[in-house]
């Protein structure tokens, strides 16, 4: 048993009775970056893998200021109203300088946040890539086990955050501002090539003429591109998170889209090739982490560091010396 948690048996017990403590000790147990807390960590995910998989998995992206956590704690709210429970992975950004994070996205979820049958789980990105955190993969995990069957992960909507969540999710959705001239000329065409559906957010009031003429500039663009799946042509859609305008029509898409896929087997392919990239990204995280943890390496680091800068060394010899050092 690792220090401050207990073992791995009693934990899944929690978590598959649905259990909130247990939930939230499981996942600051995978969140800690000890190594001594790893192979309880491995054993509890180990544990619970059999009771996983079968929620429906949706990323929400988009720019800052696009309405994110509203629509999301409107939608939740749909959701468990018709008898969903429902979790919520919110990555919030952190500083770059000072790793600190606001972790503010329960203030921004009135609704959710005093749901019975919610849970929400602000994470810091600590500065990985695109916002992601480290965990969020198997906060996912545990978050099935414990019995929610809607997964819906929240993008800080920067960097490369869309690929790395669209990857792990089983439905992306981006959600837009209105007003298509300024949105079609700053929007990256990658992000638009991921998306299973786009929403034009705040389609209401004096909004709304502006999202109507945005949701047409985003179809035409739609119907040009190569699609993810050959037999499902991304709808576009106005949706309202503050008033709640067609968000229960936004989920019946989420739904069709994924009875579609389940229909001949390509979800079940899907998960198969999420489990492959994650098996990578956890290998690429680990040999990272002990890379650095490495105390010859250590010492080393700072020295071909400033050997870099100063241009006394490569970057490639720096590199193979580290790696010398780390095989030794």
């Amino acid at each position: 048993m690792a220090r401050g948690f207990p073992p791995a048996e009693d934990l899944a017990a929690g978590l598959l009775s649905g259990d909130r403590t247990a939930l939230s000790r499981a996942i600051t147990l995978i969140e800690s970056t000890a190594r001594k807390h790893r192979p309880l960590a491995h054993d509890l995910l180990q544990t619970i893998l059999p009771h996983t998989g079968k929620a429906h998995r949706v990323g929400i992206t988009g720019v800052p200021g696009v309405g994110k956590s509203t629509t999301i704690d409107q939608l939740g709210s749909n959701l468990t109203a018709m008898g969903h429970k429902v979790a919520v992975l919110a990555v919030d950004p952190s500083s770059a300088r000072s790793g600190g994070s606001i972790l503010g996205d329960k203030t921004r979820m009135a609704q959710l946040c005093i749901d019975p049958n919610a849970f929400i789980r602000p994470s810091p990105s600590s500065g990985t890539l695109g916002g992601v955190t480290r965990v969020t993969r198997e906060t996912m995990l545990l978050c099935e086990a414990a019995g929610f069957d809607v997964i819906l992960v929240e993008t800080v909507g920067v960097g490369q955050s869309e690929t790395i969540v669209a990857e792990m999710v089983d439905f992306f959705l981006v959600l837009m501002l209105p007003g298509a001239g300024d949105e079609l000329q700053g929007i990256k065409k990658g992000v638009l090539e991921l998306a299973d559906l786009i929403a034009v957010n705040k389609a209401d009031g004096d909004n709304e003429l502006r999202a109507n003429r945005a949701a047409t500039e985003y179809r035409a663009a739609i119907h040009i591109m190569t699609h993810k799946e050959p037999d499902w042509e991304p709808p576009v859609m106005t949706v309202s998170g503050l008033g709640n305008l067609r968000l229960d029509e936004m989920w019946v898409k989420v739904c069709k889209h994924r009875d579609l896929l389940a229909s001949d087997g390509r979800l079940d392919l899907l998960r198969q090739e999420q489990q492959i990239r994650w098996m990578w990204s956890m290998l690429r995280d680990q040999l990272m982490a002990d890379l650095k943890a490495d105390e010859t390496v250590a010492k080393m680091l700072p020295l071909l560091e400033e050997a870099v800068r100063n241009g006394a060394e490569s970057p490639s010899a720096a590199v193979a010396k580290i790696l010398n050092a780390f095989e030794a």
